[in-house]
């Protein structure tokens, strides 16, 4: 959007003009709308005003600039051809509304209107009350999920060029979201599945995401039903990875076989990893510890002096390496060594071990009491040590026939201490890039970690909460996790621009700071009282993020109201 002054009938206001493909006619057009006078009315004594609301600047105004930074709304406008009503808001503008709300004030699509209002940068000419939650149903309903992909194929690219993003290494994981929606209720996407949260008896709706390795980018994902597997999701993420590498190679001499794909150990399939060589990717991956050739490379890792100390940031860890074959494929596995998973699993393990005391315990009663058969028994004594490794160090011994079974079980110290000493704390991770050093490969595999994050941010509590949506079918659930992920890398790409190193919650809560003031005049004579807008006091990195993300070119005045320091500090 472009804010420029203009005088009329003596006085000077404040223009906003944007360039908007409208669908009728075909063709882009010109949309303009007042800002508001390009000088604020004077106070002349602030004891004789009354303060009237405040309104967002900071967080919104970030926000808007890197949404103008992608062209964002003419790459989704484009992406979505002919969609949007005559005079109403296109499929770009309603998505980038939306996107906002989730980062900057989480509410449903019938508080937009009024999350707009309490806004002072503005990213499209119309007003607020033309982004109702019936225009988002309304379009919802008509956006294709291919016309979805090929905006994310258009904004990544746009992303990685103005942001310096680096494609060549990229983070995949998934995860899903619960809904409350009916079982009656139609749809493909929201379908009982293996929830995160461990509720069984609510409908979620999965997410599959690629993080950039630096700036932790969302650039690319994929919605799919909440009852699909990880390996089928990524694989059908392979089309748009492909896309999307396609288009930032357009016009570069450049290998496909310089990128690598980053997965945890979920991920781990013999035919995904053929299927991610022909495509021409490099693969990373954590290998389940179960696998024979994970096994292979803890034993080789055990021996003395196997684990060797990392340089640079990574001289606190350990790590051995070897080159085998894993099945029929070559690889070089690293062992690397974590105290933080260490510590964590230890913790896991004594928690595991208290519930499985107890349980077992219960066991011994029924048996004693001759109220379990021997088969259930083995059954629920198995299921009661499958968890934390606890089978490794449990000693269990079952006797006696069908319906007079006995039980005998220990916990065997040495055993625990030999788990601690030689799988504990340890990672197999699993490349065909041979010739990367091995703190480069750990180093790269830490880039999962950024998903996870990510992942955080748009729980329940995050900074870009997916839920709750509000949504029940298909077309606004995937619009929803559309504008969502749009949400996740504004503040990611706000998050770098600033590179203030604070996280993306204390971003966004030291952006939302920066409000105005609404004062109104007390005195004055008839008809309508002139209206101002203060800043507060700024901090020094408040008044850089004002510099970084153009935010006094909405009011010039807005910040020399009552700022005693200069803004470009």
């Amino acid at each position: 959007m472009h804010v420029f002054e203009r005088e009329v009938n003596g006085h000077r206001y404040r223009i906003a003009a944007q360039s908007v493909w409208d669908p009728v006619r075909g063709r882009s057009v010109a949309r303009q709308t007042v800002l508001g006078p390009a000088v604020a009315p004077p106070v002349a004594a602030l004891g004789a005003t009354r303060t009237v609301g405040t309104r967002a600047v900071g967080d919104v105004g970030a926000l808007v600039w890197v949404a103008e930074q992608l062209d964002l709304v003419a790459h989704i406008d484009r992406a979505c051809g002919n969609i949007g009503a005559k005079g109403g808001p296109s499929v770009g503008e309603l998505a980038l509304a939306v996107a906002i709300q989730r980062a900057c004030s989480p509410g449903p699509k019938r508080d937009l209107e009024q999350f707009l209002d309490g806004s002072v940068p503005r990213f499209s000419c119309l007003p607020s009350s033309a982004f109702s939650g019936q225009a988002y149903h309304r379009m919802a309903q008509q956006v294709s999920e291919a016309q979805l992909e090929e905006a994310q194929v258009a904004i990544a690219k746009a992303a990685a060029g103005r942001f310096k993003l680096s494609t060549d290494v990229l983070a995949f994981d998934t995860t899903n979201f619960d809904t409350h929606i009916a079982t009656v209720t139609p749809g493909e996407l929201a379908r009982r599945g293996h929830a995160k949260s461990k509720r069984s008896d609510l409908r979620v709706v999965g997410l599959g995401v690629l993080v950039s390795e630096t700036g932790h980018v969302p650039l690319l994902y994929r919605t799919y039903s909440g009852n699909s597997s990880d390996q089928a999701v990524l694989g059908a993420c392979l089309e748009g990875l492909s896309a999307l590498h396609g288009a930032l190679d357009e016009g570069e001499e450049r290998q496909r076989a310089q990128r690598t794909l980053v997965r945890d150990g979920g991920f781990w399939s013999p035919q995904l990893e053929l299927d991610l060589d022909v495509a021409g990717y490099y693969s990373l991956i954590s290998l389940p510890l179960g696998h024979s050739a994970a096994e292979q490379a803890l034993q080789m890792a055990a021996r003395r002096g196997a684990m060797k100390w990392l340089t640079g940031k990574l001289s606190h860890v350990r790590a051995a390496r070897v080159r085998i074959k894993v099945g029929a494929l070559d690889r070089t596995l690293v062992v690397v060594e974590s105290q933080e998973l260490l510590e964590g699993q230890k913790r896991g393990i004594a928690v595991a071990l208290r519930k499985a005391k107890t349980e077992l315990a219960k066991l011994e009663r029924l048996i004693q009491k001759k109220r379990i058969s021997r088969s259930s028994l083995e059954s629920r004594v198995k299921k009661t040590l499958a968890r934390e490794h606890l089978s490794q160090f449990v000693v269990t011994e079952i006797g006696g026939g069908e319906k007079t079974p006995a039980l005998i079980w220990k916990v065997d110290a040495a055993l625990r201490r030999q788990l601690e000493k030689t799988r504990l704390g340890r990672r197999v991770l699993c490349t065909d890039q041979h010739l990367w050093s091995t703190g480069r490969i750990v180093y790269a595999f830490r880039g999962q970690w950024n998903v996870e994050e990510l992942f955080r941010r748009a729980k329940k509590g995050g900074v870009v909460p997916w839920g709750p949506s509000h949504q029940w079918a298909d077309g606004s659930i995937r619009l929803h996790t559309f504008a969502t992920v749009l949400g996740l890398m504004l503040v990611s790409l706000a998050k770098l621009a600033l590179d203030s190193g604070a996280s993306a919650q204390a971003t966004m809560s030291n952006l939302a700071e920066i409000r105005a003031t609404l004062v109104r005049t007390t005195t004055g004579g008839p008809g309508r009282r002139s209206t101002v807008m203060l800043a507060p006091e700024l901090t020094a990195e408040q008044r850089r993020a004002v510099k970084v993300f153009e935010l006094e070119r909405w009011f010039p005045t807005l910040l020399s109201c009552m700022t005693t320091r200069p803004v470009h500090a």
